[in-house]
């Protein structure tokens, strides 16, 4: 249609300043009045690069996930890389490994692992063919990319602002222990009772949601009627803490306090506003994509597995609020901040 050869034409279609004005005119009106749009598949052939990552993700409903999946779908948008999405119902009871395959298949230039955990589904040789990977929310493995936050560290803050506030009978809302991050947080919790040598009170187990935040209090609270304090393991659970305590009378923080974890915005919408662990989540999943594209092109600085644990942080609300006379003795760098 122009009298040019494609060369011109792709010249044009990336920008390339090295074509006259009349040129690159001729080429666009061309492009408009046929209506082309370039080849993503055609240009992956070319390039031997899809720009399309993978996604391993589980619990899509949950606020954690779909906050990392926020920073996921960020980071990829700036850097022009397209999704491909696989969510799995279970780490546990999914073969990862077909689902690896199945990116394979699709081309990806390379995979992020963001579900729960890796179980025993995933050996701990990949496929030599697989594109490289970065994997979330999972224990370090030789040879594997792995970032996460720090789990523990954060619901060791949270007990130790607990202890602080001189509350002795603390329980626990976990989450489902299946997952990881679940099991960090328990351990958190009870390995800063023990380090403290206070008996750590009761666990029981929810699901993240808020309904079930409502039914495991209950049972903590016909385990030991006296408890404190509670520490769950999630902003909605622990909503469901403050709904139960609301409605049997109990006040808050005055017979209760209570922590979260996640930092939820509406947690300090919450009544009382409630005191919680803020993870960075949307960090996470843009780190996980900086580290992934690095190793796709094989930066110096990505040779080797990476381990990076991100760090959380307390911010203290009237649900669990410091005492006015201690507040001044938090210095610049404190991990706990007023909300």
């Amino acid at each position: 249609m122009c009298g040019v050869s494609t060369q011109t034409v792709s010249r044009v279609i990336n920008n390339r300043p090295d074509v006259s004005v009349a040129t690159r005119s001729a080429v666009e009106a061309a492009i408009a009045s046929v209506g082309y749009q370039p080849s993503a598949v055609a240009r992956s052939l070319v390039q031997r690069r899809s720009h399309t990552l993978g996604v391993i993700a589980a619990g899509l409903q949950f606020f954690g996930v779909a906050q990392t999946l926020n920073g996921i779908a960020e980071a990829s948008e700036t850097a022009g890389y397209a999704l491909l999405l696989k969510e799995v119902e279970s780490a546990e009871r999914v073969d990862i490994l077909p689902v690896i395959d199945f990116f394979i298949g699709q081309r990806v230039d390379g995979i992020i692992f963001a579900a729960p955990d890796l179980g025993g589904n995933l050996s701990a040789t990949l496929p030599t063919w697989s594109p490289p990977m970065v994997f979330l929310k999972t224990a370090p493995a030789p040879n594997m990319a792995t970032i996460a936050i720090d789990n523990h560290g954060g619901a060791c803050l949270a007990t130790e602002h607990l202890l602080a506030l001189g509350r002795r009978r603390i329980a626990h809302l976990a989450g489902p222990l299946a997952w990881r991050e679940a099991r960090d947080r328990h351990d958190g919790w009870r390995d800063t009772l023990r380090d403290a040598g206070v008996e750590p009170g009761p666990v029981v187990s929810g699901n993240w949601t808020s309904a079930s935040g409502v039914t495991a209090f209950e049972q903590i609270l016909a385990i030991a009627p006296d408890i404190d304090a509670v520490f769950a393991a999630n902003d909605q659970m622990a909503l469901g803490v403050l709904y139960v305590a609301h409605n049997l009378g109990i006040a808050i923080p005055g017979e209760l306090a209570v922590v979260g974890f996640d930092g939820m915005d509406e947690a300090a919408q919450f009544t009382p506003p409630l005191t919680t662990v803020v993870q960075p989540l949307r960090e996470l999943g843009r780190e996980a994509v900086n580290q992934l594209l690095a190793a796709i092109d094989e930066e110096p600085q990505a040779r080797g597995p990476l381990r990076r644990t991100l760090p959380t942080q307390l911010v203290i609300r009237e649900s669990a609020p410091t005492p006015v006379r201690e507040r001044a003795l938090a210095g610049a760098g404190s991990s706990a901040t007023p909300g």
